[in-house]
C-alpha cells in the first residue's frame, strides 16, 4: 500500500504550488489511476512521492517512508518518461547494469526481456528503439527488483492500442499478485477502463477520490454522436419529440455538422431522423467526459477512506479486457547484499559503452606521438619521456585520460541516471561511491602502465634499446606515476560528483597543476626553519609494534614523494573535493 499525506511542492517565488496538500492512497492488489489534465501536477506528485522534488508531506510504502527503505529498487519500480540510459548501451547491457545496481542476479535481465517481448532486440542500442519498445524496456527496468509498488508517469502515451492492451495487462497481473500500481493519465475513459481506483486532481489539488465503478458512473456519461448536414433541423426535431414524450434528452451542437445527444439511443435518433427526412452521415455510441466533479475535501492529515461501492463486478470486466496480457513475472529470491554488487555495476557501466576503449586508444596514440619527438633532442628527462609529458601540457595524456574516465564515472550517471526511482542517482550510496573509487583507480593504473609500455616500445623501436635505460629509482618513479594517475582520476570523479557534470570533473583535474600548484608554491616559497629529519625514528617510538629498519627508507621516500608540489596539490584538492562531496550528500539526506 502507498499512502501519500499532505504532499505540497515548493513554489517558485510568489507562484502557486504545483501540488498543494494532496492526500490519497493506492491500495495493494489494485491499480490506481492519478487522473488530471495537462499541467494538473501529476508528474510533480510522482516526483514528490519519490523525493526527487523539494516539498513537504510524507509518503509511506507499506508503512515505511522512502528514506527508511534499505533497498528502494526492490520496493519501488519507477518509469518516468523514457528509459534513463546511455543511447549507445544495448538493451541487455542496460538491464544487466541495473541488476548489479539493485543487487539481483544478472540472469534476471534475460527473464524480463522475454517477459516484455524484447528477447529478439536484446542487442539493440537504446537510441535505436521505437517509443513502444522503449516503454517495454522501461517497464522491464522497473520490474527488475521484483518491487511491490510500481509508479508510472503516463505509461500509455504514444502507444498503439495493441501495446496499450499489453501494458495494462501486465500491470493488472502485477496487481493481481498483491502489488500496488499507481500511474498517471489524462484520459478519463482509460482510467475507467483500466483502474480499480481513480484519484482526480486539478491544479495540484484533490478533486475526487473514487473507485472505478463510481468514477465511471458519475464522471462518464453515455452519449450518441450524430453527423448530419442538417444539424439544426435534427436538433429541433429531437428536442420537440423529447418534450412531447416527457423524456430528459440533452442535445449539444458542436463544431461543424456534429451533434452530441445525451439521454437517447441510436435507434431512437435514427427513427426521428427518418421521420423528418434528415440525412445522417454518422450515428455512433460513445462515452463522454463530464469534467471533474468536485468532492468533499478530506480532513487534513488523514488519508481518504476507501470507497464502499462493490469492486468485484467492474474489476472482473477490466481483467477480462486484458486477458491477452503476458505471464506474471516469476518470483525471485532476493539475495543477501554483497560488496561485489556495486563493483559489478560500475564495471558494467564503464565497459558497456564505446567511450572507454576510445579514450584508451586515444591516450596510447597521443602518448606515442608525443614521446618519439621528445626523445629526438635528448634533453627530456627519462620520467617525462616515458610519460610523454611535454612542458606545454599541464598533465601527460595518460593522466588526462584517467581524469576523463573518472569524470565520466559520475558525469554519465547524472546525465543518464541508472535508477530514476532511487533518491537521486545511484552512486550517492556509500557502497557505490567506494566501488567507483576502486574501479576508477584500477582503470587509471592500467591506463598509466599501458601508456608507459607503449612509449617504451615505440622509443626502443625508433631509437634502439639504449634510448630507454632502466633507471635506478624505478620503484619510486612507478609509485609516483601511479599515484598521479589515480589521484587525477579520483579528482575527476569527485569533481563531477559534486557539480554533477563531466566538464566540472575535468576542470578539477586541470586545476591541480595550473591553479593549486602555483598557489602552493607561492605559499611555501619562504625559507624553512624546521626539518623532518628523524621522522621514521619518532614514528617507531610512538608505534606499538616494531617494524624493520628497511621500512624507514620507504617512509622517507614516501614523504619526499608527497612533498612534491604536484603531489601535495593533488592531495589538497582531493581532500577538499571529498569534503565537498560528503557535505552535499549529507545535506541532501538531511533535507529528505
Amino acid at each position: 500500500m502507498l499512502q501519500a499525506i499532505g504532499l505540497t511542492s515548493t513554489p517558485r517565488r510568489d507562484l502557486t504550488p504545483a501540488v498543494e496538500d494532496l492526500t490519497f492512497e493506492a491500495r495493494s492488489g489494485s491499480v490506481t489511476a492519478l487522473l488530471g489534465a495537462e499541467g494538473a501536477g501529476k508528474a510533480t506528485v510522482l516526483r514528490l512521492i519519490l523525493e526527487l522534488e523539494p516539498g513537504r508531506g510524507v509518503t509511506y510504502f507499506r508503512g515505511r517512508p522512502l528514506h527508511r527503505l534499505s533497498h528502494p529498487a526492490r520496493e519501488i519500480g519507477v518509469l518516468l518518461g523514457d528509459v534513463p540510459g546511455h543511447p549507445a548501451r544495448t538493451a541487455r547491457g542496460q538491464l544487466r547494469m541495473l541488476c548489479a545496481a539493485a543487487g539481483v542476479p544478472a540472469a534476471r535481465a534475460d527473464e524480463l526481456l522475454d517477459i516484455v517481448g524484447l528477447s529478439s532486440l536484446r542487442g539493440e542500442r537504446l537510441g535505436t528503439l521505437s517509443s513502444g519498445m522503449d516503454r517495454r524496456l522501461g517497464l522491464a527496468a522497473a520490474l527488475l527488483g521484483d518491487p511491490h509498488t510500481l509508479l508510472l508517469d503516463t505509461p500509455s502515451a504514444g502507444l498503439s492500442s495493441r501495446e496499450n492492451s499489453w501494458l495494462f495487462g501486465l500491470l493488472r497481473t502485477h496487481a493481481d499478485h498483491g502489488g500496488t500500481v499507481l500511474y498517471t493519465t489524462t484520459d478519463p475513459k482509460e482510467a475507467a477502463r483500466t483502474a480499480d481506483h481513480v484519484v482526480t486532481i486539478d491544479g495540484g489539488r484533490l478533486v475526487a477520490d473514487q473507485d472505478g465503478f463510481d468514477f465511471a458512473r458519475t464522471r462518464l456519461r453515455p452519449r450518441v454522436v450524430v453527423r448530419t448536414p442538417h444539424a439544426a433541423r435534427l436538433a429541433d426535431a429531437l428536442n420537440r419529440e423529447a418534450r412531447a414524450g416527457r423524456r430528459s434528452v440533452e442535445v449539444v451542437a458542436e463544431a461543424g455538422s456534429r451533434l452530441t445527444v445525451y439521454g437517447s439511443s441510436c435507434p431512437e435518433i435514427g427513427e426521428t431522423a427518418f421521420r423528418h427526412g434528415v440525412l445522417v452521415h454518422q450515428l455512433a455510441d460513445e462515452v463522454g467526459d463530464t469534467g471533474p466533479v468536485p468532492a468533499q475535501a478530506p480532513t487534513p492529515g488523514l488519508v481518504p477512506a476507501p470507497a464502499t461501492a462493490p469492486e468485484a463486478k467492474p474489476r472482473t470486466v477490466r481483467a477480462a479486457a486484458h486477458d491477452r496480457g503476458p505471464l506474471p513475472p516469476p518470483p525471485m529470491s532476493r539475495p543477501v547484499s554483497s560488496p561485489l554488487w556495486p563493483v559489478r555495476y560500475e564495471l558494467r557501466r564503464m565497459l558497456g559503452v564505446r567511450s572507454t576503449p576510445l579514450i584508451v586508444a586515444a591516450v596510447l596514440i597521443a602518448s606515442v606521438v608525443l614521446a618519439v619527438p621528445l626523445a629526438r633532442t635528448g634533453r627530456t628527462p627519462l620520467p617525462e619521456l616515458l610519460a610523454a609529458w611535454p612542458a606545454l601540457l599541464p598533465l601527460p595524456p595518460a593522466v588526462l585520460g584517467a581524469g576523463l574516465l573518472g569524470a565520466l564515472s559520475f558525469g554519465d550517471e547524472f546525465r543518464y541516471p541508472a535508477l530514476a526511482g532511487a533518491r537521486g542517482t545511484v552512486p550517492r550510496r556509500l557502497g557505490l561511491l567506494l566501488a567507483k573509487l576502486t574501479v576508477t583507480a584500477g582503470a587509471a593504473l592500467l591506463l598509466a602502465l599501458l601508456a608507459v609500455a607503449a612509449d617504451a616500445a615505440a622509443l626502443r623501436l625508433v631509437y634502439g634499446a639504449a634510448a630507454v635505460p632502466v633507471p635506478g629509482n624505478w620503484a619510486a618513479l612507478i609509485a609516483g606515476w601511479a599515484g598521479l594517475a589515480i589521484g587525477c582520476a579520483w579528482a575527476g570523479l569527485l569533481g563531477a560528483g559534486v557539480f554533477r557534470i563531466t566538464v566540472a570533473g575535468m576542470a578539477a583535474v586541470v586545476a591541480v597543476p595550473t591553479l593549486v600548484v602555483p598557489l602552493l608554491q607561492k605559499g611555501l616559497a619562504g625559507p624553512s626553519a624546521r626539518s623532518v629529519v628523524g621522522l621514521p625514528g619518532r614514528l617507531r617510538e610512538l608505534a606499538w609494534l616494531e617494524w624493520p629498519h628497511q621500512a624507514d627508507r620507504w617512509l622517507m621516500a614516501m614523504g619526499r614523494l608527497v612533498a612534491q608540489p604536484v603531489a601535495a596539490a593533488l592531495t589538497l584538492s582531493l581532500s577538499a573535493l571529498l569534503c565537498a562531496y560528503l557535505f552535499t550528500g549529507l545535506r541532501r539526506r538531511a533535507r529528505w
